[in-house]
């Protein structure tokens, strides 16, 4: 080890994104570390950097330029960019996030600069351990794992879905203060099917077809087992598996380690979120709801059984609860009668129905309260679906979930034009205001993104033991409290994304506080749960590298 590197000065420490401050170094830090002449005469606060930082990023013609250059603030300056993010986390949050995110995990190989995070290859079967020991994190929290085989509504992007889970973790840090050097993103290279990233000169995977499903769960196995050894209280969270494996891997570790799916459960939160927004607006009970999904997969059952759950609650049997949901997917109306072999997820909403095999025909036929888009089909809630719905309800429930925005099922506008304005909108990805019979229209997100980050935090402060069910609907609860009857009447049934730090807060001390109650917990309970909470999320402003 040089002397230089003892003691990180000069450009040792310069080029420490986690200690460097650039311009920002005071005079006596210069002086003390080895920076006087290597930086221009100007010491700056965080507020000019930041201010530099915001002109270079507006300056870029694309998001997915926007995007590069938020990514170089992150390898200059892990506390500025964070800063930059919670600053402005309306405007960045597509960029760091869904919607730009897709195009990027498109292009990972091609706009791969430096590396992040941990890629664990089918090659490393049998010695996963080893692999995970050279990660230099001290401490881990959290990881958010994927696979690549289903990224968002793209398909088996390979190594290149690491994108997703770098930035989901920066979401844990910028929305709900989860400490980003104690975040580790993994990707599990399995291989990929997708013969144009196998072709490509530039893709960074391994170069080969998936592994077949027994070496898959076994690499999967060691994966979670040597991460567990060396960091026993870490939170997984499996993000974009395809859904076979979502489902199996779930069951498998739910009750084993603290652990949980985005996809199926964080989805569930937020999109329960909506449903209770909407029973204000209504003034309904959510177990006199029929609700229609386009779309089977993990999304849907894991949103369907949670609003189940939140039915049950409200004093309604389970069994009632299920005969109120109704799957719709690539084969026609999720029915008892269907021919085909139902996939298990799907079975508990196969009830005996008429088989349909257009979802117009399912709406004329069932006359849902709700539909709930997440089938990545764009378009597919056009006039006659939002405006046979709008026939049949005073305010239908039209939740347009899938995301990137092109395979959105309809956009705000159509919604609420579609509907004549009566539509009770939810959208998975952002949409401007719109303007109709002289009301202005504020669409929000069903973003995850309002429970995931909480939900971590909640549980990294607890130490959770698990991750239950009752946690995510704990978290939409806290979160629907937080929607204001302004939110209602402009149509927004989300508060907004701007006060997210204020908003996780509440949801993560929620969290805890469902876990102190539920013997979950492995820490002594504090007098003020919001208080300490709020004292454990990281703040870049004072980050204490």
């Amino acid at each position: 080890m040089t002397q230089c590197e003892k003691k990180l000065c000069g450009t040792c420490l310069l080029r420490n994104p986690w200690k460097g401050r650039g311009l920002a170094h005071t005079e006596e830090e210069r002086r003390e570390n080895g920076l006087t002449g290597l930086l221009p005469a100007a010491v700056e606060t965080r507020a000019q950097q930041v201010a530099r930082w915001k002109e270079l990023i507006a300056a870029q013609s694309t998001p997915l330029n926007k995007y590069l250059m938020l990514d170089t603030v992150r390898m200059i300056d892990e506390a500025l960019y964070f800063q930059l993010v919670v600053e402005n986390v309306e405007e960045y949050m597509p960029l760091i996030y869904t919607p730009t995110v897709g195009e990027a995990c498109q292009k990972f190989s091609h706009i791969y600069r430096a590396p992040r995070g941990l890629y664990i290859t089918a090659k490393d079967a049998g010695h996963v351990r080893e692999v995970v020991a050279n990660v230099p994190n001290e401490e881990v929290d959290i990881i958010v794992v994927t696979d690549g085989q289903r990224i968002l509504g793209l398909g088996d992007l390979g190594a290149n879905g690491m994108g997703i889970p770098i930035g989901k973790l920066a979401l844990y840090t910028a929305c709900a203060g989860v400490n980003p050097q104690r975040a580790l993103p993994v990707t599990i290279d399995a291989g990929t099917n997708n013969e144009e990233f196998l072709a490509d000169p530039l893709y960074i995977g391994l170069r080969q077809k998936r592994m077949d499903e027994d070496s898959y769960y076994a690499l999967i196995a060691e994966f979670v087992a040597a991460v567990r050894e060396r960091w026993p209280n870490v939170l997984i969270q499996f993000e974009d598996f395809q859904n076979t494996h979502a489902f199996a891997l779930l069951d498998e570790y739910r009750n084993k380690v603290p652990c949980f799916n985005d996809d199926i459960q964080g989805t569930a939160s937020v999109v329960v979120t909506g449903f209770y927004s909407a029973m204000r607006v209504k003034n309904e009970k959510l177990s006199d709801q029929r609700i229609l999904f386009l779309g089977a997969g993990s999304a849907a059952t894991g949103i369907a059984h949670l609003l189940a759950d939140a039915m049950v609650e409200e004093g309604t049997s389970r069994e009632k609860a299920l005969g109120n949901i109704f799957l719709y997917d690539s084969k026609g109306l999720v029915s008892g009668r269907r021919t085909d072999k139902l996939a298990a997820n799907k079975l508990p909403f196969a009830h005996d129905v008429e088989c349909a095999s257009t979802f117009e025909d399912a709406i004329r036929q069932l006359k849902p309260t709700a539909i709930v888009g997440v089938s990545a089909q764009p378009k597919s809630f056009n006039a006659e679906v939002v405006g046979m719905m709008a026939e049949y309800n005073e305010h239908p429930i039209v939740f347009a979930l899938s995301n990137p925005t092109s395979k959105a099922e309809c956009t705000a506008e159509e919604a609420y034009k579609f509907s004549n304005g009566t539509a009770l909108f939810a959208c998975g990805s952002p949409f401007a205001p719109v303007e109709l019979n002289g009301k202005t229209f504020v669409p929000r997100q069903g973003n995850n993104s309002y429970v995931f980050p909480a939900i971590g935090m909640g549980c990294i402060y607890t130490r959770a033991k698990s991750v239950p069910n009752g946690v995510f609907l704990a978290a939409a609860k806290k979160l629907a409290d937080l929607v204001s009857a302004e939110d209602l009447e402009n149509g927004s049934l989300y508060p907004p994304l701007s006060e997210i730090r204020s908003l996780s807060v509440e949801i993560a001390a929620a969290v805890a506080e469902y876990c102190f109650d539920h013997d979950l917990a492995q820490i002594e309970r504090p007098a003020c749960l919001k208080t300490a909470v709020a004292q454990a999320m990281w703040n870049p402003a004072d980050p204490q590298f």
